[in-house]
């Protein structure tokens, strides 16, 4: 787990566009996705997937106003990776799991890795927004292909009639060590002239992969140029986001006292010491139970 002293590099930028019609977030998550796979021990194709919710959830919190905020995207598809989770909050941190870390599963056609095979064709994605209100707001959409930077674009397309483009890469070493992950969120805001969104589709459809951008040493500011071209876009901020658990003895006391008092006196006779291991991190926390039930 990284210390909070260390979050220091700016990984991630936001531009706007001149007439501010435009707002794109740009992310090299490659430290972000390494973390987690050195945590998860996944293979090949759930560390793209995994990596990818990461990258996405990481980007689309920077629209929280509040440190304390936090943003959780779920993916339930019918594939062998089982649900995919991320969560991220304010302060740049984001952590997650996949239900089934190795899976094994034969490549697309085009050579790439099969996330939609792994995730699933069929199922929902969940974004659910707890910004410390009486109810957190979550809202669903079924799975369009399962390579999660196209349902990510469809959700902001149905759910909050926002025109998105959302690009999302990892790319896995054959040791199953991340060499580069990365993304970028385009954003058109209300008022977007046609001429406008061709010139957004056209520069678009132009851009290499982010990952290749990424390995060729391309800045963060040269991808929001290429992404923005034409609109002579500015940076609006930078900042750092890192892979980062939250997880505390006092964390998994609380879950173990949730239980109830009968079920953890049973648990005490069975075992004095409960060892819980952190879904999110490769923490592994011991708790006195009989210590607890005092």
């Amino acid at each position: 787990m990284s210390m909070k002293g260390e979050k220091s590099v700016m990984n991630m930028l936001r531009g706007i566009s001149e007439n501010g019609g435009a707002v794109v977030c740009i992310i090299d998550s490659t430290e972000m996705v390494r973390r987690m796979e050195q945590i998860h021990k996944t293979s090949a194709v759930t560390s793209a997937a995994l990596g990818r919710l990461l990258t996405a959830a990481a980007m689309m919190s920077t629209y929280l106003k509040n440190d304390t905020d936090t943003l959780t995207l779920r993916i339930k598809g019918d594939g062998p990776a089982g649900t995919v989770l991320a969560v991220a909050n304010g302060k740049g941190q984001v952590k997650g799991y996949v239900e089934n870390p190795v899976v094994e599963i034969a490549d697309r056609p085009d050579g790439k890795l099969n996330v939609g095979g792994a995730i699933g064709h069929n199922g929902t994605l969940s974004v659910i927004r707890d910004l410390g209100l009486k109810e957190p707001y979550v809202g669903q959409i079924p799975l369009v292909s399962g390579e999660v930077a196209e349902d990510i674009t469809n959700y902001y397309a149905t759910s909050e009639q926002t025109p998105t483009v959302c690009a999302l890469g990892v790319l896995v070493e054959p040791d199953l060590t991340i060499k580069k992950a990365g993304g970028y969120l385009l954003q058109l805001l209300p008022g977007a002239t046609e001429e406008e969104i061709t010139q957004l589709e056209k520069n678009i459809a132009a851009m290499p992969p982010m990952t290749h951008l990424l390995e060729e040493g391309v800045s963060l500011e040269k991808i929001m140029e290429m992404v923005l071209e034409g609109f002579n876009p500015n940076v609006l901020d930078e900042s750092s986001c890192e892979y980062f658990c939250d997880c505390s003895k006092e964390r998994v006391e609380r879950a173990l006292l949730s239980m109830g008092k009968a079920e953890l006196e049973k648990l005490a006779q069975e075992e004095p010491t409960a060892e819980v291991c952190c879904q999110f991190c490769d923490k592994v926390w011991k708790i006195d139970l009989q210590e607890l039930l005092q």
